[in-house]
């Protein structure tokens, strides 16, 4: 999710992170066979438009993540998403086609870099609403300007997943306000595949066996403690991180990560860092931290561990294989 080095650059990127197949199938012949000749072109229709075979009927209310009883008359067909991890998750859902803002730090996937962008951490209130969207989805801090565009009319649906389940919840709910409640389900079932495919990987490993690990999220040592993405993910995977005791990100001593002695070190900011990697390994007074002795410091990709869409179960695998590469078939 976002990359900014100096103290004032993570206090946005915590910022930024506490912010962001098919269809069914139908019955078979002989039913088919019995519906009346009406309800059958009607299933057609709906089979030829590529909608969802069960998607609710319009309106629909929901109770967004800000609390907020949002009622959608219509299936949008001009949405604006303001926050990555909802932008990922509208693509998803196959509404691409849909989509016509983002923000500055959307970067996935691909086709989000030919969209209008309508701002990054500030957002351009003005430029929202002249894209006539007829549905926003935006996070729970990005308050002000959820309250500018409400109060100006716009279908606003704010997301703020802080877990994985809390993710999937999220997911179903934009299904929901899209119809598209059958490709959302199939997308949750699949992230759940993934994390019970590590979870079986790594069940067996006594508890005194499993790998410590140190998340860095900035050179200045601040790291990720319980109620974060990172921590969860860390655990489901198998690992043990140090900092769990602690909440939120906290910024900690040089001396406290090496009297834990963790056996892994993630960085999450080594695509915006220069040879960040090797200059933890440089670090001269971490020279007897076991990571650093056997060569387990690895970069990783903040997009798919800290933001709350579809490809979280990624970065999950991902650490996974990196904690107990032998269980993975990992070289």
């Amino acid at each position: 999710m976002k990359q900014a080095l100096k103290v004032l650059g993570l206090v946005l990127f915590m910022t930024m992170v506490s912010i962001g197949l098919i269809g069914c199938a139908s019955d078979d012949e002989s039913k088919q066979d019995e519906k009346p000749a009406q309800e059958q072109e009607q299933n057609q229709e709906e089979q030829g438009s590529g909608q969802d075979s069960n998607e609710a009927a319009f309106p629909v209310t929901i109770t967004d993540d800000s609390g907020e009883e949002v009622v959608i008359e219509e299936e949008p067909e001009r949405i604006v998403s303001v926050i990555p991890s909802a932008t990922e998750i509208i693509f998803g859902l196959g509404l691409g086609d849909k989509v016509v803002g983002v923000t500055d730090n959307d970067n996935y996937p691909e086709e989000v870099k030919e969209i209008e962008s309508v701002g990054g951490l500030e957002l351009n209130v003005e430029k929202i609403i002249s894209l006539e969207p007829d549905l926003v989805v935006a996070d729970v801090n990005n308050g002000e300007s959820i309250s500018q565009l409400r109060e100006q009319g716009i279908k606003v649906l704010v997301l703020g997943a802080q877990t994985l389940e809390e993710t999937y919840k999220d997911i179903l709910t934009a299904g929901k306000a899209t119809g598209t409640t059958d490709h959302a389900e199939e997308v949750v079932a699949s992230m759940k595949e993934d994390v019970e495919s590590v979870k079986k990987v790594v069940q067996d490993i006594p508890e005194d066996e499993r790998k410590t690990v140190w998340i860095e999220i900035g050179e200045e040592l601040f790291t990720a403690g319980n109620g974060t993405f990172l921590n969860e993910l860390v655990q489901t995977a198998g690992g043990v991180n140090i900092m769990s005791d602690q909440e939120g990100w906290p910024q900690v001593s040089e001396e406290e990560v090496i009297q834990s002695n963790p056996d892994v070190i993630f960085l999450t900011y080594a695509s915006y860092v220069e040879n960040a990697v090797q200059k933890v390994k440089n670090r001269d007074s971490w020279k007897d931290v076991t990571a650093i002795e056997e060569g387990q410091v690895y970069p990783l990709n903040s997009d798919i561990t800290e933001r709350p869409g579809p490809r979280i179960t990624q970065g999950l695998t991902k650490i996974a294989e990196y904690l107990y590469p032998e269980k993975f078939n990992q070289e």
